[in-house]
């Protein structure tokens, strides 16, 4: 079968060239490039709405002010009150970094000329989830003892004692070793896997357009690579939301361990 000269002169990026991109300057590891800048621009970017929210604060929100309070808000009543319950307040600032980072950062899937989520690639992820992990023992060491801490999720309260000798190893190696990399890989595999979706329709859409057979669905292709657009849009936040909820609950599991 001969393919079409249009389809043999439609490249296909390779996957690598999906999440690979080549040094601004640097070299090797502390080589800088798109993935450094949109990390870059996902911390100094809320930093600044904060900065400038803060500093023009009235008492009756406008603009600005307005659309801080809002996340304020928003990160309040359905992350820390949900996850943490009693005692959230100390925890508000952390989480939401994690989900003005997380959002700003996944944005850039859709930015011209950017059109790479942060987290499509493991090392922002993976970071993250570390901070949250070492976080979330420390508070609840803290609060609790470390030996009493350790006691009190090894041994959950309510499981028969014959059970322990299941119960005990399940609950150290899932909250101590397996919970920070699925906490990250949840988020980085979402994240790429819609990156990788996207780009695959935007390419299949030029491929349509050149095909002048196809041209009923020249109409369709357009309209339907904006919805997906969308529904990325979506996906980016409600990732955001997820990794801060998690992290929240870690830590109300953490700051109450019996509950």
């Amino acid at each position: 079968m001969t393919m079409t000269p249009v389809l043999a002169a439609l490249e296909f990026p390779p996957i690598e060239n999906v999440v690979e991109w080549p040094a601004m300057f640097g070299d090797g590891w502390y080589a800088f490039n798109k993935i450094a800048l949109i990390a870059l621009i996902a911390t100094a970017a809320p930093a600044l709405l904060f900065f400038m929210a803060g500093r023009r604060s009235k008492l009756v929100p406008r603009g600005v002010q307005s659309f801080v309070e809002a996340i304020i808000s928003f990160v309040e009543n359905q992350v820390a009150k949900p996850g943490i319950g009693t005692g959230y307040e100390p925890y508000m600032p952390l989480l939401i970094s994690f989900f003005c980072f997380i959002a700003v950062g996944n944005l850039f899937e859709v930015i011209p000329f950017f059109q790479m989520p942060l987290n499509a690639r493991m090392g922002a992820p993976l970071v993250l989830a570390l901070v949250a992990y070492f976080f979330f023992i420390i508070v609840g060491m803290k609060h609790n003892g470390a030996r009493n801490y350790l006691r009190m999720v090894a041994f959950p309260s309510g499981v028969p004692k014959a059970m322990y000798i299941l119960v005990t190893p399940i609950e150290l190696v899932s909250t101590f070793v397996v919970r920070p990399f699925s906490h990250a890989i949840r988020l980085f595999a979402n994240m790429l896997a819609g990156h990788i979706l996207l780009v695959s329709f935007g390419v299949l859409c030029i491929a349509v357009w050149q095909l002048k057979l196809l041209v009923v669905l020249e109409a369709l292709t357009f309209p339907g690579l904006i919805a997906f657009t969308a529904f990325e849009i979506g996906v980016s936040l409600i990732q955001a939301f997820v990794f801060a909820i998690l992290a929240s609950v870690y830590i109300g599991g953490a700051l109450h361990p019996e509950h």
